[in-house]
């Protein structure tokens, strides 16, 4: 007789086999949190407004120094213009001119820079501190959460596409135009982008967009005062609203960058960095941009306006 096959001890013992142990659990695996950037491009706009404003007020063009002009003694002399000529507390309009204020005359005779350089002066005290608080309310968000180097593309980008919306639409070239509200409401617009095109990763969306819709709207109002340039409001935000599209996209909604996945860990059904209609707002926008920008600065450089007395504007 064959000999029997050898009884396994747990049967032997009356106790089942114990069953295979479960592969260990993979550790739980969550994407780091996206660290705020150190907002110092803001600060530092700010502080170069009000040097510049100070430098103006100290080389001033003051008609008479005596009871005519309001003197102030720090660091020097600041002589501000009596309150008649100019109700912002600020310069004369030749020392403006001089400095670099817009003018659409003196940009068609070849001072290209001063549609730049207008973005960095202002009518009077006054004018500056509105600019500047909105300046702080819209621009440390922004540069702490897209980095210093958009946020300053997009303020001197969109302070260039205000320029030369209010040279373009100064038919008889009468304007003195100063001023960083197209650049500031460069930021809106791009603020307004920015949600449109990174829908996916907000909550309360429609809230969202009613309320910067709301905040737009208000301040372009402003613009239908007397002496405001409205059109540098319209150009500069224009540019940074097509502007917000090219540089302020972020990530899809459950996109998780591949450096952040541990080495063996397999996410399925991984999203792509951006959904299709990103890359489609993206260059489009940024053909409009581009044509845009080349056919107003074509157009300032071909036509040209009859000699006037100016008034000055500010933005």
């Amino acid at each position: 007789m064959g000999k029997r096959p050898p009884i396994p001890p747990d049967i032997e013992n009356g106790t089942p086999p114990l069953p295979p142990l479960p592969p260990p659990a993979r550790p739980p695996f969550r994407p780091p949190i996206p660290v705020p950037w150190y907002a110092w491009l803001v600060p530092l706009i700010f502080a170069a407004n009000f040097i510049t404003f100070a430098t103006t007020m100290y080389v001033n063009d003051c008609p008479s120094r005596s009871d005519n002009c309001l003197l102030f003694d720090v660091l020097g002399r600041l002589s501000f213009q009596p309150i008649k000529e100019n109700m912002l507390l600020g310069p004369s309009i030749p020392t403006l001119r001089r400095l670099g204020a817009l003018e659409r005359r003196l940009v068609e005779e070849g001072e290209k820079w001063r549609l730049i350089s207008c973005i960095w002066l202002h009518g009077g005290l006054l004018h500056l501190l509105a600019n500047m608080i909105s300046l702080l309310c819209i621009g440390m968000r922004l540069e702490q959460e897209f980095g210093f180097l958009r946020i300053g593309a997009l303020y001197v980008i969109s302070g260039l596409g205000g320029s030369i919306m209010s040279c373009l639409t100064d038919s008889r070239g009468e304007r003195v135009s100063v001023g960083a509200s197209g650049a500031l409401f460069g930021l809106l617009g791009a603020m307004l982008s920015e949600l449109i095109t990174n829908w996916t990763i907000y909550e309360n969306k429609c809230t969202s967009l009613m309320t910067l819709i709301l905040i737009i709207a208000l301040n372009l109002s402003v613009g239908f005062l007397p002496r405001v340039d409205n059109s540098a409001h319209c150009g500069g935000f224009l540019a940074g609203f097509f502007l917000g599209f090219v540089l302020l996209l972020r990530p899809q909604y459950g996109y998780v960058n591949p450096k952040y996945i541990p080495p063996g860990y397999d996410v399925k059904h991984r999203k792509s960095r951006h959904k299709c209609y990103q890359h489609v707002f993206r260059f489009t926008s940024l053909a409009i941009l581009l044509a845009g920008f080349i056919a107003g600065y074509t157009k300032l450089l071909r036509e040209h306006t009859v000699e006037s007395v100016p008034f000055r504007d500010v933005n």
